[in-house]
C-alpha cells in the first residue's frame, strides 16, 4: 500500500461522509453546515487544497435540492413581482412593459409578457428574459 493510500484510508472515515450524497434532510442540512464552514475557509481561493472539496459538496447539495426540494414553476408575472417587490417599485414604474393598465393586466393574469417586454426587463434587471417569458 502506497503512503497516500494508507494516509486516505487512515483519514477516510471522516472525509467520507463530506462526499456521500445525502438520504434525507438531516444529513443534508449536516452536509449544508459543514460546507459552509468549509466555503469560509477556502473563500475566494480556487487553489485551496479543499476548493474541489467544497465543488464536489456543492455538487452532492445541488442534486439533493433538485431531486428532493424542486423549484415550483414560476410565471413571468411571479418573476416581474417579486422583482417589483424587491425594488419597492410600483406598477407606473416599469415603462419597459408599458401603461400601468397593461402592467396590471400582467400581475392579475389578463396578459403574458411578451418577447419585446421581457427583453427590456432583461437588460433592466440583468436577468435573462426566458424568466419572464412563461412556457
Amino acid at each position: 500500500m502506497s503512503a497516500l493510500v494508507k494516509l486516505v484510508s487512515e483519514h477516510w472515515i471522516h472525509v467520507a461522509p463530506l462526499l456521500a450524497m445525502p438520504t434525507n434532510d438531516a444529513e443534508y442540512d449536516r452536509l449544508v453546515e459543514q460546507l459552509d464552514e468549509i466555503l469560509a475557509e477556502v473563500g475566494d481561493d480556487e487553489g485551496h487544497p479543499l476548493a474541489l472539496l467544497a465543488s464536489r459538496m456543492g455538487d452532492l447539495v445541488e442534486a439533493y435540492d433538485e431531486q428532493n426540494r424542486p423549484m415550483p414553476p414560476v410565471t413571468g408575472a411571479d418573476a416581474l413581482r417579486y422583482i417589483m417587490e424587491e425594488r419597492n417599485l410600483g406598477q407606473s414604474e416599469v415603462p419597459e412593459v408599458g401603461a400601468q393598465s397593461v402592467v396590471s393586466e400582467i400581475l392579475r393574469g389578463k396578459r403574458q409578457i411578451n418577447v419585446r417586454q421581457a427583453r427590456a426587463l432583461s437588460e433592466r434587471f440583468f436577468i435573462p428574459a426566458t424568466v419572464f417569458l412563461s412556457l
